[in-house]
């Protein structure tokens, strides 16, 4: 038993210094904060409009070369 505890101690240790996972962690959450970015800006230019009535202002303004306000 005491060496089962002692090879997850040394498992343990190595998940801790190994900084791969750290890399995915901080893509995660740079993800995530653009993610809630997008989600709040899209709510504030919606302004009680529905989802479709503001993906026919971003069409049009893809057509008319950014050219909308």
């Amino acid at each position: 038993m005491n060496k089962i505890a002692q090879q997850f101690g040394n498992s343990l240790q190595s998940f801790v210094r190994d900084e791969e996972g750290a890399q995915i962690i901080e893509y995660a959450l740079i993800v995530a904060v653009i993610s809630l970015a997008l989600i709040v800006l899209m709510q504030t230019t919606l302004k009680g409009g529905s989802f479709t009535d503001w993906l026919t202002r971003v069409s049009n303004c893809l057509k008319t070369g950014g050219t909308c306000a």
